[in-house]
């Protein structure tokens, strides 16, 4: 059974910045993708940023210039470092991986950002 866990979230100020991390029960190098998605209130999830296994770094536009993907293939985690937050990215995040056909989640961790 393969367990994504993340942590991270929290309530942040406009222009604040949080990271996130997802921690898999097994090596990262498993995955043929691995990233983030968010689903604000009230609204479907959406795609944040991924990476493929041996491939760069995508990031939605909404989120380009201010959040970056990174992993730890050693700690088999991955990072969302979110800058410059904005009331419009307040969401519960997920860590998402996949492989062999099949899509695992985490639970989410809520991100709140407001003054």
């Amino acid at each position: 059974q393969v367990h994504l866990v993340e942590s991270g979230g929290g309530l942040v100020q406009p222009g604040g910045s949080l990271r996130l991390s997802c921690a898999a029960s097994e090596s990262i190098f498993s995955f043929e993708v691995m990233g983030w998605y968010r689903q604000p209130p009230g609204k479907q999830r959406e795609l944040v940023a991924s990476f493929r296994r041996w491939g760069s770094s995508n990031y939605a536009d909404s989120v380009k210039d201010r959040f970056t993907i990174s992993r730890d293939y050693a700690k088999n985690e991955i990072y969302l470092q979110m800058n410059s937050l904005r009331a419009e990215d307040t969401a519960v995040y997920y860590c998402n991986a996949f492989k062999d056909t099949t899509n695992f989640w985490g639970e989410g961790t809520l991100v709140t950002v407001s003054s």
